[in-house]
C-alpha cells in the first residue's frame, strides 16, 4: 500500500509502499486485547507480602493448660486471631506474568500497526535525525497538535528523547521496542523511513 511520506517542516517528501501483511491486516480486538493483558501482567511487580503464622516474632509458650479452663485450646501467640498473629491466606510475592506463543504476539504488532495506518493515525517521515538539539515547543509544532504520539526510530536517538523528556503524553522508542500497548494507547504513530524498514524485517 502507498502511504505518504512527511519531511522535517511536515510537508510531503514523496511516498513510500508499506507491506500489506503488516501495515494492511484487519485488526481483531480479541488478539490485540491478549497481549496488551499479557503485557500489563508482565509489568506488575508481585511485591505484595504479608507476614504469615510462620514470620511473626511471638512465643509458642502454651498460653494456658489445655483442658479446664473453659476456653479454646491455644499452643502459640502467632495464631491469626490474636494482635500482632500472621495473616491466613495473604498475598505473597509471585509474578503476574504467563505465556504466550511469539507468533501471538508478533500477530498482535502487526495488527496494531495496521489500525493506526488504517485510521490515518500513522505518521511516516523521512528522518528522526537532527544535528543539534532542539526544542520541544519547536519539536512538537512540526508534526502538528494533538494529544499523544509515540515516535520510533530505527535507534536510539536523544535529541527526540531531550525534546519529549517533560511532555506527558509524548514518548519516544527505538523500533526494537515496538510493542502493541504503547502503539494502541497514544493517539498517533510517528516512524521514521528507516524504522518503518526495520520493522518490515523484523516483522516479515
Amino acid at each position: 500500500m502507498k502511504y505518504e511520506v512527511l519531511d522535517q517542516k511536515n510537508e510531503t517528501a514523496g511516498e513510500v509502499d508499506l507491506a500489506d501483511d503488516i501495515f494492511g491486516i484487519l485488526p481483531r480486538k480479541d488478539i490485540l486485547s491478549r497481549v496488551v493483558l499479557w503485557q500489563l501482567a508482565k509489568r506488575r511487580s508481585g511485591s505484595h507480602n504479608v507476614k504469615g503464622k510462620s514470620d511473626v516474632h511471638g512465643t509458642t509458650r502454651k498460653m494456658h493448660k489445655q483442658k479446664g479452663t473453659g476456653g479454646a485450646r491455644h499452643g502459640s501467640k502467632k495464631a491469626v486471631q490474636f494482635r500482632g498473629g500472621g495473616v491466613v491466606f495473604g498475598p505473597v510475592n509471585r509474578d503476574h506474568g504467563f505465556g504466550m506463543q511469539k507468533k501471538v504476539k508478533k500477530l498482535a504488532l502487526r495488527m496494531a500497526l495496521s489500525s493506526k495506518a488504517q485510521s490515518g493515525d500513522l505518521i511516516v517521515v523521512d528522518s528522526l535525525q537532527y544535528d543539534e538539539k532542539i526544542k520541544t515547543k519547536e519539536f512538537l509544532n512540526r508534526f502538528g497538535s494533538y494529544n499523544s504520539a509515540l515516535f520510533i526510530d530505527s535507534e536510539k536517538n536523544e535529541n527526540v528523547l531531550n525534546a519529549l523528556s517533560n511532555v506527558h503524553g509524548f514518548d519516544f522508542l527505538p523500533q526494537i521496542g515496538t510493542n502493541v500497548y504503547d502503539v494502541i494507547w497514544h493517539e498517533k504513530l510517528v516512524v521514521s523511513l528507516s524504522a518503518i524498514k526495520d520493522l518490515e524485517g523484523r516483522l516479515a
